[in-house]
């Protein structure tokens, strides 16, 4: 049942856009981990800047979108800072979604500059 309920936490996480980047957070890159345990779950995700300061946005539409799946009793998000975003995190999805808004891949660039 749970692994049920992870696979629909995913669908929805993938329905929640980070208001910069108009990608997921899931093919972003920033969910680090999602945990079910008796209808409560836990994520730890990340955000592509630390300062953002729409921060608390991106992590209640997250756990509103979550709670909606039914067998949901509750949502805890975890915000963490390490280790560090960075493009390499991004699905394959996400950086297809990328290509497509900007016109080029993000990792490659990314990886060109030597970070």
């Amino acid at each position: 049942m749970s692994e049920e309920i992870k696979q629909k936490v995913i669908e929805k996480l993938k329905r929640v856009y980070d208001p910069e980047i108009p990608i997921d957070v899931w093919n972003l890159g920033l969910v680090y981990g999602i945990d079910v345990e008796d209808g409560k779950v836990k994520i730890k995700m990340t955000l592509t800047a630390p300062g953002c300061p729409i921060a608390y946005v991106i992590v209640e539409n997250v756990k509103r979108a979550v709670m909606e799946i039914e067998g949901v009793k509750d949502v805890e998000v975890e915000l963490v800072w390490e280790p560090r975003w960075s493009p390499t995190r991004m699905t394959p999805e996400g950086r297809e979604m990328f290509k497509a808004v900007y016109g080029y891949d993000i990792v490659e660039a990314y990886e060109k500059r030597g970070a």
